[in-house]
C-alpha cells in the first residue's frame, strides 16, 4: 500500500516473465509435434458420421471402371501376357492396377480439396494452433485420415477382387497394408502440394496431372508401348511404383524389385510430411 492508501500499480509484466512465456506457449506452440494428431482424426470421424455417403461414393469409381473394362472391354480384348509372362483375363491384369487407384485417389480427395478449404477458407488450422496442437499434429491427423479412407476403399476392392476371383496368389494377404503405404505417401505428398496451392484453379491444374497419372501408369495397359524416353517418365510416376506393388502380391510374382517400390513410397511419405510441417509452420506461425 502507497502512503494516500491506495493499492500500488501493478509491476509491468516482462517479456521473459511465466505470464508472458504461458501465452506465447498456447498461441505459439515452441515444439513441433504435441502427440495429439488423433484429436484431428476424432474430429474428423465426427464430421463425417452425417455425411457417410461421401466416403462410399468414393469406393464405386474404381469399382465401375474394373466392370466396365474387365467385364466389358475384357470380353473383347481375351487374354493378356502378365508382367511375368504369365497368361490372365483382361479382368486379372487392371484389377490391382484400380486398386492402387482406389488407395491413391482416398488419400487424396481428403489431403488436397478438403484441407485445401480448411486452410484458406474455414482458417481451422489457426485456430487448432492456438490450442496445444502443433503443425506436425495437424500434418499427420489429416494424413492419418486421409489414410484411413483410402484404407476402407482398399479393404472394400479387395473384397471384390476376391469374389471374382482375380487373387491369384497367398501373398495377397499383404495387399491391404501395402495399400496403406500407398495412401499414406499420396496423402504426405498431397497435403505438401497443397500447402503451396493459392485457389480453386491451381486444384483443378493438379486435378488435370492426376487423371493422365491414372491412364497411362500402366493401368490398363503394359508399358511395353511406350518408346523407351515416354516409358523412362512413366517409370518415376507414383502411381505406376503402386501398381507394381499391387500385381506383385495380387500375382505372387515376389523380387528385390519389390522393395524398391516400397522404398519409394516410404520415402514420398517422410518428405511429404517434412514439407508439410515446415509449410504450416510458415503459413500459420509467422
Amino acid at each position: 500500500m502507497s502512503r494516500l492508501g491506495l493499492a500500488d500499480p501493478p509491476a509491468p509484466v516482462e517479456s521473459g516473465s511465466p505470464a508472458r512465456r504461458g501465452l506465447l506457449l498456447r498461441v505459439l506452440p515452441p515444439s513441433i509435434y504435441a502427440g495429439r494428431a488423433t484429436v484431428l482424426m476424432e474430429r474428423s470421424a465426427r464430421v463425417y458420421r452425417r455425411a457417410w455417403l461421401i466416403i462410399v461414393s468414393g469406393f464405386f469409381e474404381p469399382l465401375f471402371y474394373l466392370l466396365s473394362f474387365g467385364t466389358g472391354l475384357g470380353t473383347l480384348v481375351g487374354g493378356v501376357t502378365g508382367p511375368h509372362g504369365q497368361p490372365l483375363t483382361y479382368a486379372q491384369y487392371i484389377a490391382p492396377a484400380l486398386l492402387a487407384s482406389s488407395a491413391m485417389n482416398g488419400a487424396l480427395n481428403d489431403s488436397m480439396m478438403n484441407v485445401f478449404f480448411k486452410l484458406r477458407y474455414a482458417k481451422l488450422y489457426d485456430g487448432m494452433l492456438a490450442t496445444s496442437l502443433a503443425p506436425m499434429d495437424i500434418a499427420l491427423g489429416e494424413m492419418s485420415w486421409a489414410l484411413t479412407r483410402g484404407g476402407m476403399y482398399s479393404v472394400a476392392f479387395v473384397l471384390v477382387m476376391l469374389a471374382m476371383g482375380l487373387i491369384l496368389s497367398p501373398w495377397a494377404l499383404l495387399l491391404v497394408p501395402a495399400a496403406l503405404l500407398i495412401g499414406f505417401g499420396f496423402a504426405a505428398l498431397g497435403m505438401a502440394v497443397t500447402t503451396f496451392v493459392r485457389n480453386w484453379q491451381d486444384i483443378e491444374v493438379v486435378t488435370l496431372l492426376i487423371l493422365p497419372m491414372f491412364l497411362f501408369s500402366g493401368t490398363f495397359y503394359s508399358l511395353t508401348t511406350y518408346p523407351v524416353w515416354l516409358r523412362l517418365v512413366v517409370q518415376c510416376l507414383p502411381l505406376h511404383h503402386g501398381i507394381a506393388v499391387m500385381r506383385a502380391l495380387t500375382y505372387g510374382t515376389i523380387n528385390a524389385g519389390l522393395a524398391l517400390h516400397l522404398l519409394y513410397f516410404a520415402a514420398m511419405a517422410a518428405v511429404g510430411l517434412w514439407v508439410t510441417t515446415r509449410r504450416l509452420g510458415t503459413l500459420l506461425m509467422t
